[in-house]
């Protein structure tokens, strides 16, 4: 059978590899790529690709993909940073565009799997999470502060509804959730530079004068005790997509942590891997800091409101779901996914910069 897949969010860092890669597959046909940003260079030569420029939440878009029948949707599109002053705009965009993609999916027939792309970041940082506790999908979300993980929320909570409407009308389609931890890997470090974690403790901000005075700040490593992150490889998320967009499914609708197995990524771990000492701080030391950043630089630097609780408190998440149901390996763990440039692009990594296990 020949495929014809939709993406969202084609531009963005996971659109594109899903993009680059899934054109390798002799059973895809065609691939309509849609995004708000134009079409990127790295993707620019691809046959397969039919790339439309558009918001997901304006009116227009479905008519151009109607035309040529998607049989998988890849909704990976997101607007993950918060922007300043803009929650309304913000929500449109991520929400309400959410909710027609998935009106889209369950309005046509020829629509037959759609793969929904969310976060562990909505099982909600609190304090009172444990950093021994591993989060399974059951266990389900809770309501945060923090933007990204409340509409990854209430999006998941939308789709579940949408779906369980359609389904009572009759109509037979298959939904799959994907929920990362923090995704990492040549590509992610090297070729899609942008304000975060990873790239403020590697000391690559270098773009601008805000970015070097984050840079001068995180000459250590702040934590709290209980930090931690959880890492997955970028070829790993790809692997899995497609896993889910292409192979026969064991549930009509089911949602996967997807996190390799293994140890997590503490405050010694992660100072270590960049060459840096911890200096360990307290939570509402983090708050302050995150607010008066938030503010002071109108955004520019990500750390909205409830952002800081990321920081300061644990969320540990279990992949094993997707290991004991579909068999899926792992390439890396944690900190292996974060530390050494294996992978698919790591071609793009300068070679005084690579590293191997």
């Amino acid at each position: 059978m020949k495929h014809t897949l939709l993406i969202t969010g084609a531009a963005g860092y996971v659109g594109t590899m899903l993009v680059q890669q899934f054109a390798q597959r002799g059973d895809v046909e065609k691939i309509i790529g849609i995004d708000k940003e134009p079409l990127p260079e790295i993707i620019s030569g691809e046959s397969k690709l039919v790339y439309i420029q558009s918001n997901l939440s304006d009116v227009g878009w479905e008519e151009q993909v109607v035309a040529y029948k998607p049989d998988i949707v890849i909704h990976s599109a997101w607007q993950i940073r918060e922007m300043y002053g803009e929650k309304e705009k913000q929500w449109q965009w991520n929400v309400d565009g959410s909710d027609r993609v998935f009106d889209f999916c369950f309005e046509h027939s020829f629509v037959t799997r759609l793969v929904h792309f969310s976060t562990v970041a909505s099982y909600g940082a609190e304090k009172t999470n444990s950093v021994d506790h591993r989060y399974k999908e059951e266990e389900g979300f809770r309501k945060s502060d923090y933007l990204y993980a409340e509409e990854k929320r209430i999006v998941e909570q939308h789709l579940e509804e949408k779906f369980e409407a359609a389904k009572e009308r009759g109509r037979n389609i298959e939904v799959a959730i994907v929920r990362p931890a923090a995704i990492t890997g040549p590509r992610g470090r090297y070729m899609r530079i942008r304000f975060g974690l990873q790239a403020a403790l590697s000391g690559q901000l270098k773009q601008s004068f805000v970015h070097k005075l984050i840079s001068l700040m995180v000459s250590f490593v702040p934590a709290t005790h209980t930090w931690l992150r959880q890492f997955i490889h970028e070829d790993d998320v790809v692997r899995i997509v497609e896993l889910l967009a292409f192979s026969p499914l064991k549930k009509q609708y089911d949602a996967f942590n997807i996190c390799p197995p293994g140890d997590v990524v503490r405050a010694p771990d992660m100072a270590k891997a960049v060459g840096k000492k911890v200096i360990y701080v307290h939570p509402q030391l983090i708050r302050f800091v995150f607010f008066w950043m938030w503010h002071g630089t109108r955004g520019r630097v990500p750390t909205s409101k409830g952002g800081w609780k990321s920081y300061s408190y644990p969320i540990a998440v279990s992949g094993e779901k997707l290991t004991r149901e579909y068999g899926f390996e792992y390439s890396a763990p944690s900190l292996d996914a974060f530390y050494y440039t294996n992978g698919k692009y790591e071609n793009f990594v300068p070679a005084e910069n690579r590293r191997h296990k």
